[in-house]
Protein backbone atom coordinates (compact mmCIF):
# COMPACT_ATOMS: atom_id res chain seq x y z
CA UNK A 1 0.00 0.00 0.00
CA UNK A 2 2.83 2.33 0.84
CA UNK A 3 5.42 0.99 -2.10
CA UNK A 4 5.71 4.69 -3.41
CA UNK A 5 6.21 6.59 0.02
CA UNK A 6 9.39 7.19 0.90
CA UNK A 7 10.72 7.13 4.81
CA UNK A 8 10.13 11.13 4.61
CA UNK A 9 7.18 10.97 3.48
CA UNK A 10 5.56 8.23 6.13
CA UNK A 11 7.34 10.13 8.44
CA UNK A 12 5.27 13.76 7.65
CA UNK A 13 2.20 11.69 7.33
CA UNK A 14 2.88 10.27 11.22
CA UNK A 15 3.59 14.01 12.06
CA UNK A 16 0.36 15.54 10.65
CA UNK A 17 -1.95 12.26 11.90
CA UNK A 18 -0.35 13.37 15.15
CA UNK A 19 -1.30 17.26 15.23
CA UNK A 20 -4.65 15.83 13.89
CA UNK A 21 -5.40 13.74 16.27
CA UNK A 22 -2.89 14.36 19.36
CA UNK A 23 -3.27 12.52 22.31
CA UNK A 24 -6.62 10.38 20.63
CA UNK A 25 -3.98 8.91 17.96
CA UNK A 26 -3.74 5.37 19.73
CA UNK A 27 -7.02 4.71 20.42
CA UNK A 28 -7.67 6.31 16.40
CA UNK A 29 -5.10 3.39 15.58
CA UNK A 30 -6.94 0.86 17.82
CA UNK A 31 -10.49 1.47 15.82
CA UNK A 32 -8.77 1.21 12.74
CA UNK A 33 -7.31 -1.99 13.44
CA UNK A 34 -10.43 -3.01 14.62
CA UNK A 35 -12.48 -2.52 11.78
CA UNK A 36 -10.01 -3.83 9.34
CA UNK A 37 -10.32 -6.87 11.73
CA UNK A 38 -14.12 -6.96 11.78
CA UNK A 39 -14.04 -6.80 7.53
CA UNK A 40 -11.89 -9.64 6.52
CA UNK A 41 -13.81 -11.45 9.62
CA UNK A 42 -16.84 -10.59 7.56
CA UNK A 43 -15.37 -12.12 4.53
CA UNK A 44 -14.28 -15.17 5.53
CA UNK A 45 -17.37 -15.62 6.59
CA UNK A 46 -19.37 -14.63 3.25
CA UNK A 47 -17.10 -16.72 1.34
CA UNK A 48 -17.43 -20.09 3.82
CA UNK A 49 -21.38 -19.47 3.63
CA UNK A 50 -20.63 -19.09 -0.59
CA UNK A 51 -18.65 -22.37 -0.20
CA UNK A 52 -21.46 -24.20 1.87
CA UNK A 53 -24.16 -23.12 -0.17
CA UNK A 54 -22.29 -23.92 -3.92
CA UNK A 55 -20.88 -27.32 -2.36
CA UNK A 56 -17.19 -26.12 -3.69
CA UNK A 57 -14.39 -24.53 -2.14
CA UNK A 58 -14.57 -21.08 -2.66
CA UNK A 59 -11.57 -18.23 -1.60
CA UNK A 60 -11.27 -14.47 -1.08
CA UNK A 61 -9.28 -14.26 -4.60
CA UNK A 62 -12.15 -16.80 -6.21
CA UNK A 63 -14.88 -14.29 -6.04
CA UNK A 64 -13.68 -12.22 -8.48
CA UNK A 65 -16.01 -12.54 -11.43
CA UNK A 66 -13.29 -13.72 -14.33
CA UNK A 67 -11.86 -15.90 -11.57
CA UNK A 68 -15.64 -17.15 -10.29
CA UNK A 69 -16.23 -17.85 -13.87
CA UNK A 70 -13.08 -19.69 -14.79
CA UNK A 71 -13.01 -22.10 -11.85
CA UNK A 72 -16.20 -23.57 -11.41
CA UNK A 73 -17.78 -22.37 -15.14
CA UNK A 74 -15.51 -23.47 -17.59
CA UNK A 75 -14.02 -26.46 -18.02
CA UNK A 76 -10.42 -27.20 -18.79
CA UNK A 77 -10.78 -27.86 -22.45
CA UNK A 78 -13.36 -24.82 -22.74
CA UNK A 79 -10.88 -22.57 -21.02
CA UNK A 80 -8.20 -23.59 -23.44
CA UNK A 81 -10.26 -22.95 -27.03
CA UNK A 82 -11.09 -19.54 -25.89
CA UNK A 83 -7.84 -19.06 -24.62
CA UNK A 84 -5.96 -20.68 -28.19
CA UNK A 85 -6.89 -17.83 -30.34
CA UNK A 86 -5.58 -15.46 -28.07
CA UNK A 87 -2.20 -17.01 -27.45
CA UNK A 88 -1.63 -16.75 -31.40
CA UNK A 89 -2.52 -13.19 -31.31
CA UNK A 90 -0.43 -12.36 -28.23
CA UNK A 91 2.63 -14.70 -29.55
CA UNK A 92 2.65 -12.48 -33.25
CA UNK A 93 2.70 -9.36 -31.07
CA UNK A 94 5.35 -10.40 -28.91
CA UNK A 95 7.46 -11.75 -32.00
CA UNK A 96 6.89 -8.22 -33.62
CA UNK A 97 8.12 -6.54 -30.77
CA UNK A 98 10.83 -8.36 -30.65
CA UNK A 99 11.54 -7.99 -34.21
CA UNK A 100 11.34 -3.72 -33.38
CA UNK A 101 13.14 -4.05 -30.18
CA UNK A 102 15.70 -5.98 -32.08
CA UNK A 103 16.07 -3.14 -35.16
CA UNK A 104 15.82 -0.32 -32.31
CA UNK A 105 18.85 -1.81 -30.44
CA UNK A 106 20.86 -1.99 -33.76
CA UNK A 107 20.10 1.54 -34.86
CA UNK A 108 21.44 2.91 -31.17
CA UNK A 109 24.36 0.49 -31.74
CA UNK A 110 24.90 2.33 -35.30
CA UNK A 111 24.25 5.76 -33.68
CA UNK A 112 26.94 5.56 -30.84
CA UNK A 113 29.32 4.12 -32.97
CA UNK A 114 28.55 6.85 -35.69
CA UNK A 115 28.79 9.56 -32.93
CA UNK A 116 32.29 8.14 -31.43
CA UNK A 117 34.01 8.47 -34.76
CA UNK A 118 35.96 11.27 -35.16
CA UNK A 119 34.35 13.74 -38.55
CA UNK A 120 37.01 13.35 -41.01
CA UNK A 121 35.86 15.19 -43.87
CA UNK A 122 34.11 19.10 -43.93
CA UNK A 123 31.34 17.44 -46.09
CA UNK A 124 27.74 17.91 -44.77
CA UNK A 125 26.84 15.14 -42.72
CA UNK A 126 23.95 12.95 -44.31
CA UNK A 127 20.83 13.57 -43.60
CA UNK A 128 18.80 10.34 -41.25
CA UNK A 129 16.07 8.71 -43.00
CA UNK A 130 13.11 8.45 -42.01
CA UNK A 131 12.22 5.32 -39.69
CA UNK A 132 10.56 2.25 -42.10
CA UNK A 133 6.70 1.79 -41.50
CA UNK A 134 5.45 -1.13 -40.79
CA UNK A 135 1.99 -2.61 -41.41
CA UNK A 136 0.44 -3.63 -37.65
CA UNK A 137 -2.15 -5.27 -39.59
CA UNK A 138 -0.53 -7.56 -41.79
CA UNK A 139 -0.20 -10.89 -40.65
Amino acid sequence: MFENLNWWEIGALLMLALLIFGERLPKVIGDGLRMVRGLRSMAQNATSDLSRELGTDIQLEDLHPKAFIRKHILSEDEEASLRKPLQTLFDDVKQDLNGVKTELSDVAAAADIKSAAPAKSTAPAETPRPAQRYDLDAT
